[in-house]
């Protein structure tokens, strides 16, 4: 049976301590729908254009408490996105409406549009109690029918998803939800899953919530027998193009391209992100289910204004002339931040500090699984990674491109964290260009008449490594660094700097040499382990087969070798255990193995990023931590940022 404890959140170590059962969560500080609304949504309602809002917020609506007062209704927000691929910009700020959500501090799991929960001692099923009387942005019910909908019926469709997110599947089979009632459903695994709660507080726990079956429902088969015409009358090839293209999903564009596609979110889509639009706006929904204190509708702002700028140049410009009210995405770059410091009266901003939870700053990814048989023998050799390692001056990289604040490092959990590994994170990063070469000597890459080494096979050594300039411009030189650093041992390589859609693409059709990446796991292993066993279908990209093998329980991709499966095997047994303590022995197993084998080749520890708030815009952490797992700044509840006159 199920145990119950109250409270506002459950933390971390309670979650994973070892509770007989884990929390049923309540929501404190209950108000009625009594309070006040935005002045145009107001008139609207007074004009009968829209139903009084007691009758658009559930009677019992979620209340948040500012950060710093209670906001007043009004204004645009301006931030910035880069370029036709930055969906997950728009994500971070407006999309973390699942059924639970991360605290501030990311360390314990909250409440949303699930008042509470109850989980069974063996951790294999979640019952979820939905906030009643919450309303879709079209008016429409949001139920349990929608939650069943969304995996059963989406996420579960073998057309529309190759395999089951692994998030919601556990060894090797997916999860079964189930409607109870109308706000009661129970996700059942199939074999302990202690980490789901954290996972569902995470951008990829949005399913259960981003499919409203109302409306979705009509691109399925199941639904509409005449969907294959509906699709051709699109100017689509097939019912799921035309489903993505107006359902969306977690982490593609067009999530944000469909202004009729209902939503739970704070602000609704106005103008799409299309092909050629120089911005995105979202205005306020006006059924948003979230409260001030006193009883407020939220979000505060009326509506959040998206520029598209080209280049990072551009967006800086913005930012230093007061065009932009919240920014740390593309311009958290050290070499940015001489410049915001100098112009911060210019500008009227203050500065926003990020607290990294990765590991690493710069992870070189050689693909072991490489299409080229040549190719795959030379980035499978241990050897050569090693040596590769050793041939980097981490030092003078770090302090060129990151101003002497970091240190070498490898993988893992970062120092700070219980589960560090030494190990792991420091081996062959000593800097030693004749132990480098003669290390690639031994193994058989002898250099020739140029200086540059030649393969076994007599071809010369040479790759590239890919790099997204607009997202991580210090990558960039980081790899230039690199590449001088390399060709004084004899090895030929080229920072293949491209676009973030073509990086997607030549990864997912394991097309590339090399790539690289920030390492994540650096405060959260268990949430992104993509750099300890191959992990993530699109992250681990030292070996996306075996990802695919993994996540598929064998049916697609390649079989690993032994290793890796002894990694997957306990992975899955670590996300099965509830106790803290036995959890880490088994990780420590993980990351002795990974440093073993040592597949990836990390730079130096992740550093501290920044960002900037405008002075005029209030309720905003000023301290936050920087993860893809806490999508900053989402946690921080903008829609309770707000304006000062």
């Amino acid at each position: 049976m199920a145990k119950e404890i109250l409270s506002r959140g459950v933390t971390r170590r309670a979650v994973l301590g070892g509770m007989a059962g884990v929390a049923a969560l309540s929501i404190a500080g209950r108000v009625s729908a009594a309070g006040g609304e935005a002045p145009a949504l107001a008139q609207l309602a007074k004009d009968g254009k829209l139903p009084p809002l007691a009758e658009r917020l559930p009677k019992k609506p979620m209340v948040v408490t500012p950060f710093e007062k209670v906001g007043t209704y009004g204004g645009s927000l301006r931030r910035g996105l880069r370029g036709s691929s930055d969906h997950n910009g728009i994500l971070r700020m407006v999309g973390n409406q699942s059924l639970v959500r991360w605290n501030l501090d990311f360390t314990a799991v909250q409440p949303n549009l699930a008042e509470r929960w109850e989980v069974s001692d063996d951790a294999t099923q979640f019952t979820f109690h939905l906030i009643e009387g919450v309303r879709w942005s079209d008016g429409h019910p949001f139920t349990a029918d929608d939650v069943v909908f969304a995996i059963e019926d989406c996420v579960k469709n073998t057309e529309l998803y190759s395999s089951t997110p692994a998030q919601l599947a556990v060894a090797g089979k997916p999860v079964t939800v189930e409607k109870i009632d109308d706000y009661t459903v129970k996700f059942t695994f199939a074999a302990a899953n202690a980490l789901y709660l954290e996972n569902l507080a995470t951008p990829l726990g949005q399913h259960p919530t981003l499919f409203p079956k109302h409306y979705c429902s009509q691109f399925l088969p199941k639904y509409n027998p005449n969907i294959e015409a509906d699709a051709k009358k699109a100017g689509v090839t097939s019912w799921t193009e035309l489903f993505r293209s107006r359902c969306g999903d977690i982490e593609i564009p067009s999530r944000w391209g469909n202004v009729d596609k209902p939503t739970l979110d704070p602000w609704v889509v106005k103008e799409p992100y299309a092909g050629g639009a120089t911005r995105v706006v979202m205005t306020r929904n006006p059924y948003f289910w979230q409260v001030d204190t006193e009883g407020n509708q939220l979000p505060y702002i009326d509506e959040i204004n998206f520029g598209i700028s080209q280049d990072v140049e551009s967006l800086m410009l913005n930012v230093i002339s007061g065009k932009i009210d919240i920014q740390e995405r593309h311009i958290s770059v050290l070499a940015n931040k001489p410049t915001l410091s100098k112009n911060m009266e210019k500008g009227d901003y203050r500065l926003l500090t990020l607290v990294p939870s990765a590991s690493q700053q710069c992870q070189i990814y050689f693909n072991i699984t490489h299409k080229d048989p040549a190719m795959r023998k030379m980035f499978a050799d241990k050897a050569f990674r090693q040596a590769l390692s050793i041939g980097i001056n981490r030092q003078e990289l770090i302090d060129i491109v990151y101003f002497g604040q970091s240190e070498p490092y490898q993988a893992g959990p970062r120092p700070t964290h219980p589960w560090y590994n030494e190990t792991y994170a420091r081996q062959f990063t000593e800097f030693d260009a004749d132990k480098a070469g003669a290390m690639l000597d031994e193994a058989g890459y002898k250099k020739g008449g140029d200086g540059f080494r030649l393969r076994p096979d007599g071809q010369k050594v040479f790759f590239s490594i890919d790099v997204i300039p607009t997202l991580y411009p210090d990558l960039v030189d980081a790899l230039e660094l690199v590449k001088a650093h390399w060709a004084q041992i004899g090895i030929d390589m080229k920072v293949n700097t491209i676009e973030r859609a073509l990086y997607y693409t030549r990864g997912d059709d394991n097309a590339h040499d090399a790539a690289v990446w920030p390492g994540p796991g650096g405060l959260d292993p268990m949430l992104d382990p993509r750099d300890f066993f191959a992990f993530h279908p699109q992250g681990s990209r030292y070996a996306i087969p075996w990802t695919l093998w993994y996540t598929s329980n064998g049916a697609r991709g390649e079989e690993p070798p032994e290793s890796q499966k002894k990694r997957m095997m306990l992975f899955d047994e670590a996300r099965s255990t509830a106790d803290l303590d036995k959890r880490g022995a088994i990780m420590k197993q993980i990351f002795d193995i990974a440093a073993e084998e040592f597949e990836t080749v990390g730079l130096c520890l992740a550093v501290g990023g920044f960002g900037i708030i405008r002075n005029n815009l209030r309720n905003v952490p000023e301290k936050e931590p920087d993860s893809w797992s806490w999508p900053n700044p989402g946690p921080a509840m903008p829609q309770q940022f707000t304006f000062t006159s």
